[in-house]
């Protein structure tokens, strides 16, 4: 199990965003912090940086993972087509 760090910008962007999909959300946030490695888990890596997308039907989470201290670092949550700008 890895622990969730959730920075200020997708933090801000997670409660613009409407309460039905922010829960579902999190809630895939939380199963991705569970197991990273899972098949299912809908994660690609990020071509051109570090990082990988966990996709949420139209939303997108970029997150960071540090295997040494085991945490989820989220980057960024948004619409698909504003969150890899």
């Amino acid at each position: 199990m890895y622990s969730t760090q959730i920075h200020r910008d997708a933090d801000r962007a997670l409660r613009s965003i409407p309460t039905d999909i922010q829960k579902l959300i999190v809630s895939r946030i939380n199963l991705v912090a569970r197991d990273p490695m899972a098949k299912n888990n809908n994660v690609k890596a990020l071509e051109g940086r570090d990082g990988f997308r966990l996709r949420v039907g139209d939303y997108r989470v970029l997150y960071e993972l540090n295997h040494r201290s085991r945490i989820l670092h989220v980057l960024d949550i948004g619409h698909r087509k504003e969150v890899y700008r």
